[in-house]
């Protein structure tokens, strides 16, 4: 008979588990602070449990850990964690340091279905979705590995389309919020729009921030350079965000990579104003983030700073973002978790 691993349970399936090896209640509520809070990487390490209780345990079950291949650390202080799963497929994640935020971007998928141009990730294809306790396990171990260091922020910007592994995403989400302590109200899923899950978002899952990745005004371009575009064009999206539930005082955030000579003109920033017009917003601008071989260029800091004057003379907030990492490719649309040579 395997043995079962206590990440790929939920709190209630921990619960049941403890249940019938007939231990009390309170024992499975040590267990989850002990995997969620304290990043135990085998039951042996639980120390509020007797000896006896966990050899018992550790012949039915066992707690799996993401195998760490390689760690990358950029000039500016961004580190990139390459992690091996146990099936051997392999993750990116990016810790990103900024004033006194630590911000953990994470992956969602190996791989990613969307496919868009700019995004290194999408020539890898879609491989498969990660198990919810893969998504959180991103941050027990980064958070193990940064120790005393705390993250202070964690955003599904990393491989994958979130809204495309819907259900182990919102069971992730839950788990960092109730088990792992993390305020909804510092995490942030990034979507590119899967239109028919976003009414079922706000509905299942904790009210974490929404961002989505726009890159563009007219579906013209945004068909071009986003495939998902053709499926659920702009109009769809966007009425579907104007009756997204936001709480109070909340913005969905837009991201803008900004692509030299194809969405960057002025005109390219007029239309995105009337097209936001009437939802809470906040832009993000990001020149987009060259790699070798890639068909696109960023546009230059004059021309991006134009852009920005149109929107934010249009009372629109609307941010330039610097991107970190770069120099080991670890800035936004540049993870490809080491399968260059596959």
């Amino acid at each position: 008979m395997s043995k079962v691993n206590l990440k790929s349970l939920n709190k209630a399936g921990l619960e049941s588990l403890f249940k019938r090896e007939g231990l009390p209640p309170f024992r499975a509520g040590q267990m989850l602070h002990w995997i969620y809070e304290r990043g135990a990487t085998s039951i042996g390490e639980i120390t509020e449990f007797s000896k006896p209780l966990r050899e018992k345990l550790s012949q039915a079950a066992y707690i799996s850990n993401l195998g760490l291949k390689d760690r990358k650390v950029s000039e500016d202080g961004t580190e990139k964690y390459l992690f091996e799963l146990e099936d051997g497929n392999c993750i990116e994640s990016v810790l990103i340091p900024d004033e006194k935020r630590l911000t953990l971007c994470i992956s969602s998928q190996v791989g990613c279905y969307a496919a868009c141009r700019f995004c290194l990730t999408g020539e890898m294809g879609f491989i498969r979705n990660l198990e919810a306790y893969e998504i959180v396990d991103q941050v027990i171990s980064v958070k193990r590995l940064i120790a005393p260091k705390e993250i202070t922020n964690i955003v599904f910007m990393g491989m994958g389309e979130p809204l495309n592994n819907f259900d182990n995403v919102v069971e992730a989400l839950w788990r960092l919020t109730e088990l792992a302590g993390f305020s909804k109200r510092r995490i942030t899923l990034s979507t590119s729009g899967v239109v028919p899950k976003l009414p079922e978002l706000p509905q299942k899952a904790p009210a974490v921030n929404l961002a989505v990745s726009l890159n563009a005004a007219t579906d013209e371009v945004r068909s071009r350079i986003m495939p998902i575009n053709k499926k659920y064009p702009l109009k769809m999206l966007l009425d579907a965000l104007r009756q997204y539930p936001l709480p109070p005082r909340s913005r969905i955030t837009f991201e803008y990579v900004l692509l030299a000579d194809v969405n960057d003109s002025d005109e390219d920033a007029k239309r995105l104003v009337k097209l936001l017009r009437g939802i809470p917003s906040k832009i993000n601008l990001i020149p987009f983030n060259e790699y070798e071989g890639s068909e696109f260029k960023a546009p230059q800091e004059g021309r991006v700073l134009a852009f920005q004057k149109i929107l934010t003379d249009a009372g629109m907030t609307a941010l330039v973002r610097k991107s970190k990492g770069r120099d080991i490719l670890a800035a936004c649309g540049q993870l490809r978790a080491g399968y260059e040579d596959k």
